[in-house]
């Protein structure tokens, strides 16, 4: 009977993981930031009442399974991809801001949220600072996601990736001190601050310990083995490693995962990956988070169905209230003598800092006696699917109107020229086409294709003059034109190995070759 339930546990799941590709192909097919989309589908499948996925929504809403899956399954590989791909070189450029964010915006919202929630909500101590820990934390997969649809400029989009990367650790850390340690030593009054201080310090330490010395061991075996199978082998070990690892020793296994990764994309890409091991890395985990992201996102959207808001309107708005006035002081506070960071910068940073699935999943592991847990529970689901859906859908007007998607000179201008010789030369293939459909002669069709013919050779010379102004225009079409090339050459080499007219070997290594090509061109 059990193998049956779990046979069908996972055939339930299938069924979610496919909700959850389906839903997220279609925002993506639709330009739209699709954690916001999941999170909306999964509110609305929670609130159907589905039969045949009842069983399955009961399981992973259950508060240890949702924690569970959450940090332990998928936060380590979602940190893991994004600091993997992060170079330290745009961390090098951005490091002010980060470094402010994380060491000072942090603290900033804590204490605002802490001492505000005491106040204003009447929460106990223990209480009013785990709700500041938990909604110090920022999830920048939402706002990443419509960053890359605006195109927002690549250093924002570091700054507030490295900020969310360094900031779930010490998020985490001080989750844990004010859950765990500030029951016992409340009433202690300096000794306890003290006591505080120093379990920071060491867990943040022995997860920064942890993340480099095993990220720099697996970096260093990477010099042995040019075997990309074995290599994400390594990696997936290392990220999971390294964070069960520092969590079984009470560290910080956030920032352990991070450290590590951090190495490995770094150090260890640079001394002992091939380009197309590094591809095919990237390839990977670029599967594993769009999948984890997915599934978490529905889930999120099916845990906050579960929760009854009855009568408790006030204390949600008043949370949010909290929360977006503590985000603001951390952001403005923080950046306010850095010069990295221009004002508009700071206003998508303050609108962006957006909530996740980490904030509900620490929140569920409190354990169940604590005082204040149900409070606690309505008060995060409520500043999460705020700031998911509200924020996450005017966040991107706000990106157009502050004009910080503002593209590289010339661009605007050749945009419109090439939306006019795409018009045109579609003109002149329809009217070729009805032309010969319907047996028109020449005398009907003539002057119109003179006319657009000539538009088109006067957009031409337009264009190749821009060329010459802007150089990076003719360079970035040419680096299409290449990658274009590079994927037919790639299919042509796999054609022959399988029609068995070249070797595998010969295949391999002319596939090698392409693929490194592909790699350098991406990386310039």
């Amino acid at each position: 009977m059990e193998e049956l339930d779990l046979h069908h546990i996972f055939s339930l799941g299938l069924i979610l993981v496919m909700i959850a590709a389906g839903t997220t192909a279609i925002a993506k097919k639709c330009s739209q930031p699709y954690p916001i989309v999941l999170v909306i589908v999964g509110t609305i499948i929670g609130l159907i009442d589905i039969p045949v996925m009842e069983p399955l929504i009961t399981f992973i809403t259950e508060g240890e399974v949702f924690h569970f899956i959450v940090i332990t399954l998928f936060l380590p590989a979602l940190l893991g991809e994004a600091a993997l791909k992060l170079p330290s070189s745009q961390l090098n450029e951005n490091k002010k801001p980060i470094i402010a964010l994380v060491l000072i915006g942090i603290l900033v919202s804590f204490g605002v949220i802490g001492f505000s929630s005491m106040w204003v909500l009447q929460l106990s101590i223990p209480a009013a600072f785990v709700f500041a820990a938990v909604m110090s934390a920022t999830d920048p997969v939402s706002v990443l996601s419509i960053f890359k649809t605006v195109g927002v400029n690549e250093r924002l989009s570091t700054v507030i990736e490295g900020e969310s990367l360094f900031n779930d650790g010490v998020a985490v850390v001080l989750f844990n001190i004010s859950a765990f340690s500030l029951l016992t030593y409340t009433d202690l009054g300096m000794i306890g601050a003290a006591h505080g201080l120093w379990e920071f310090v060491k867990v943040v330490s022995l997860g920064f310990i942890i993340g480099g010395a095993l990220g720099y061991v697996v970096s260093l075996l990477t010099k042995y083995f040019d075997d990309y199978p074995l290599e994400i082998l390594f990696s997936l070990l290392l990220f999971y490693g390294s964070f069960i690892l520092a969590e079984t020793i009470h560290a910080s296994g956030v920032i352990a995962v991070v450290t590590a990764a951090l190495i490995l994309g770094n150090y260890g890409a640079e001394i002992g990956m091939s380009p197309a091991t590094k591809l095919n890395i990237s390839s990977f985990w670029d599967v594993a988070a769009l999948l984890a992201n997915s599934l978490v996102f529905l889930m999120v959207g099916l845990e906050i169905t579960r929760i009854d808001i009855t009568d408790k309107w006030g204390l949600m708005f008043a949370a949010i209230v909290i929360v977006l006035i503590a985000r603001s002081a951390a952001v403005y506070a923080s950046l306010f003598f850095v010069k990295e960071a221009p004002p508009r910068w700071m206003h998508i940073l303050n609108w962006g800092g957006l909530k996740g699935s980490l904030s509900i999943a620490l929140v569920l592991s409190l354990p169940r006696d604590f005082t204040g847990r149900e409070e606690l529970l309505i008060m995060a689901f409520s500043v999460v699917l705020f700031s998911l859906v509200g924020q996450g859908l005017t966040i991107k007007p706000l990106i157009s109107r502050l004009g910080v998607n503002k593209k590289e000179e010339g661009n605007k201008e050749f945009e419109a020229l090439l939306a006019r010789v795409y018009r045109y030369k579609n003109a002149v293939a329809e009217i070729t086409r009805v032309k010969e459909n319907l047996f028109l002669t020449d005398t009907a069709t003539r002057e119109m294709l003179d006319e657009y013919e000539n538009t088109l050779e006067t957009l031409q010379e337009k264009m190749e003059h821009l060329f010459q102004t802007h150089p990076h225009l003719k360079e970035k079409q040419q680096a299409t034109l290449l990658r274009h090339s590079l994927y037919a050459q790639h299919e042509a080499v796999e054609r022959l190995v399988k029609e068995d007219i070249i070797s595998n070997e010969a295949g391999e290594k002319e596939l090698d070759i392409i693929t490194n090509k592909l790699v350098e061109l991406e990386s310039e």
